[in-house]
């Protein structure tokens, strides 16, 4: 792996404990050797993960569409700064540039990116791991809801192995390092008809 995308959240969140895991990750990214890429906000946990990361030596891709561009909130220190035309585009050049995922506490925004590229990893667009840093158990519930669709039928259980989770931003880069994919099967092979 050389680069890691990171979804998270252009709002600081409620408590400091988010802002400091942004802090860890950017830095231990950096201090690893994995380039950083992300959506290229200078504000919210997006900057404190950046910051962190360009204070360590790291190579920071933001990937940012041009309307917010044009809002200036871009992180100026950027390594690079990649600015495209829509948000749709800026998820794809996001993965395209990356090798695995993790989402910080974020909202709908993060969601989002999340969702979608765990999605793709279902229909077999991709084959990178990701991972969801579960800072002070912002994730149970989402996680929760994860093991409620498979028991619901609407994901084949075989597919919570694509969401890796940790508390430990250090563990869950190792465990993204050390990624086994699923077989991708074909889901509506398997549906009754």
């Amino acid at each position: 792996m050389q680069r890691i995308c990171v979804f998270c959240g252009s709002s600081i969140g409620a408590r400091p404990v988010y802002a400091e895991a942004a802090r860890q990750l950017g830095a231990l990214l950096a201090r690893r050797g994995l380039g950083l890429v992300y959506g290229g906000g200078s504000v919210g946990l997006m900057g404190v993960l950046a910051d962190a990361a360009l204070a360590n030596g790291g190579e920071v891709i933001g990937v940012i569409p041009e309307f917010l561009f044009k809002r200036e909130i871009e992180h100026r220190g950027a390594t690079e700064m990649r600015v495209v035309g829509t948000m749709h585009e800026r998820k794809a050049l996001m993965a395209d540039l990356s090798d695995g995922f993790i989402a910080l506490p974020g909202g709908y925004g993060t969601l989002d990116e999340f969702c979608e590229i765990i999605s793709w990893a279902q229909l077999g667009l991709h084959r990178k791991p990701v991972g969801l840093l579960n800072v002070a158990g912002y994730y149970d519930s989402f996680l929760a809801f994860l093991d409620h669709t498979i028991a619901e039928g609407f994901v084949q259980p075989n597919y919570r192995a694509l969401v890796l989770d940790d508390i430990d931003a250090a563990r869950l880069l190792d465990r993204l390092h050390t990624y086994q994919p699923p077989p991708v099967v074909k889901w509506l092979d398997t549906q009754q008809r």
